[in-house]
């Protein structure tokens, strides 16, 4: 019975806005209806089509009114209308005189925001389109119609505020006890499990581990990125292309190794909904081993450093050669880069290598190293790797000797934490003079040099924490390269006659040029071989 006593009343209420037996018209009134739920549960669902369903019939079963549509808009947020596209449709069609009368079941359903109520409102009214809001029972053409909007649209945005605040504390109240969601429609290599954690899906899973591999093995993202859209493997969003920056989110996010950093953005402002990136204006949370990891930490701890390591020239994460960050210059210690020579003839046109500090200015000594081309650099390799598989067994015993050595960080974890004990303790005492300057007057001067120097060794502090931690990583990276290094090794029956890839990547650390146009190799067993470039002229440079 009570339901029946609504639907009645919604009837009512809305039968008040059809013209009255004594009215006469000659032109029918035109008119739409605006629906909208702000989520997609299936609850709201149903409240969505029932409110389509019921618009449309009352307008359509109306002699007196000209069905326009039912403009809608099904898990959208009303706090803002930039991105409503059925609300924003719906005025545009008004203002251009296809509506005369637009019924909406209220003002939280039009919107939570004053000042967009207000503003649409009187755009409308300006055109002397109406607007009849069921629940409060206002229309907007009435006197009263504007005073009633702005109290109750009012109330509605602080509604909106006090849902946001709640739905806020209660994602950090569940962050502190580690609890956290992933967006697994567009999250590769995980669903949701029955315990609603992150459970591996591992066709998906083999995808992420081939991305790692291929990077570790010297591709970069547009590489990896143009290898994955061939093989017609859809994006994490399910699109056909790849973007390098895909790529660098998948290599670069921490839940792939079973950790999880909560709070990387924040909302700042309920109204217009926009992320930023937290930069520390609030607090973040990262949980280990939350959850099972697809790659190894140890791994994945290798491509960080890897990353790092090519991120002097950025496009060498994007856009690189095997060749970038490898190839040393022994004068100046920069990389190599390649360059171009006569870049405006298609006859002469050439590509060398050089060290990129060779001509600057601020370089006292010129460097005279010499340039190369990649035919050049590889020929060199192929000699100088010959030569290093000759003795396999003893560059696999050197390799396993060394791996036990790197993986003990024992010593620089105690470092790191002493040092972080340090910094801490640092920080109370800065803390606590600080606190002693606001209750007990002192002589300015002596307080800021005091306070000058305390301060600089807390930063002095966090900077020897951070660099521990940085040699932590740099040799767990070593260890893991190491072992990458070793398995290669075993696989190889004989020794290659040219230039492979995955040997340059797995084999050698760096190669260092030097002025008598020799080329050392430094493989990952500490070997080093040297092997000698033929003479040749050196053309001019361009």
């Amino acid at each position: 019975m009570p339901d029946k006593i609504r639907k009645i009343h919604k009837i009512e209420s809305i039968r008040s806005l059809q013209p009255r037996a004594t009215e006469t018209q000659s032109i029918k009134k035109r008119v739409a209806a605006y629906a909208r739920v702000s989520t997609d549960s299936e609850e709201q669902s149903g409240s969505y089509a029932a409110q389509v369903e019921f618009y449309t019939r009352y307008i359509t079963d109306n002699p007196d009114w000209e069905f326009v549509s039912v403009y809608a808009d099904e898990g959208m947020s009303g706090t803002n209308t930039r991105k409503r596209e059925g609300f924003n449709r719906m005025v545009a069609d008004a203002m251009d005189g296809k509506i005369d009368l637009i019924l909406t079941k209220s003002i939280s359903r039009f919107a939570r925001n004053t000042v967009d109520t207000l503003t649409t409102v009187r755009k409308l009214k300006e055109k002397g389109i109406e607007v009849y809001f069921e629940k409060e029972n206002i229309r907007t053409l009435d006197a009263k119609g504007e005073v009633m909007i702005t109290i109750m649209s009012s109330l509605a945005q602080e509604e909106s505020r006090s849902i946001s605040e709640n739905v806020r504390w209660g994602k950090r109240r569940s962050m502190e006890e580690g609890k956290f969601s992933l967006c697994y429609k567009h999250f590769l290599g995980y669903e949701k499990g029955e315990d609603g954690l992150p459970k591996i899906v591992e066709r998906e899973a083999r995808v992420i581990r081939e991305i790692y591999q291929r990077f570790l093995d010297g591709k970069n993202a547009s590489e990896i990125a143009a290898f994955l859209t061939n093989q017609g493997i859809p994006t994490p969003k399910g699109k056909a292309k790849w973007s390098p920056a895909t790529v660098m989110g998948i290599l670069q996010n921490e839940k792939y190794k079973g950790d999880a950093l909560l709070q990387k953005t924040y909302t700042p402002d309920f109204l217009t909904k926009k992320q930023k990136k937290n930069h520390g204006e609030v607090a973040q949370y990262y949980i280990k081993n939350s959850h099972p990891a697809i790659i190894a930490p140890d791994t994945f701890d290798l491509v960080q450093q890897e990353i790092q390591r090519r991120r002097p020239n950025r496009r060498k994460l994007y856009k690189s050669s095997i060749f970038a960050t490898k190839v040393v210059c022994e004068d100046c210690g920069g990389f190599y880069g390649r360059k171009v020579w006569h870049s405006n003839s298609e006859k002469y046109r050439k590509q060398v290598w050089r060290c990129n500090h060779k001509y600057e200015a601020a370089n006292d000594t010129i460097c005279k190293t010499p340039n190369l081309t990649e035919e050049e650099m590889k020929a060199a390799f192929v000699r100088a790797v010959n030569l290093y598989l000759a003795e396999k067994p003893k560059h696999i015993a050197r390799l396993e000797q060394l791996i036990p050595i790197l993986s003990d960080t024992k010593k620089l974890e105690q470092q790191a934490e002493a040092s972080k004990s340090r910094h801490e303790t640092l920080l109370d005492n800065l803390r606590a003079f600080m606190a002693e300057n606001t209750r007990i007057i002192q002589d300015q001067a002596t307080y800021n040099q005091k306070y000058a120097e305390m301060e600089a060794e807390c930063i002095a502090a966090e900077k020897a924490t951070k660099l521990f931690k940085h040699q932590v990583l740099e040799q767990l990276a070593r260890k893991e390269q190491a072992y990458r290094s070793l398995l290669l090794l075993k696989r190889l029956h004989s020794s290659p006659v040219y230039f492979k890839e995955e040997l340059w990547n797995g084999l050698v650390d760096t190669v260092t040029v030097t002025r008598k146009k020799q080329l050392i190799f430094h493989f990952r067993d500490k070997t080093e071989l040297t092997v000698e470039l033929p003479e040749k002229a050196e053309e001019p440079e361009e």
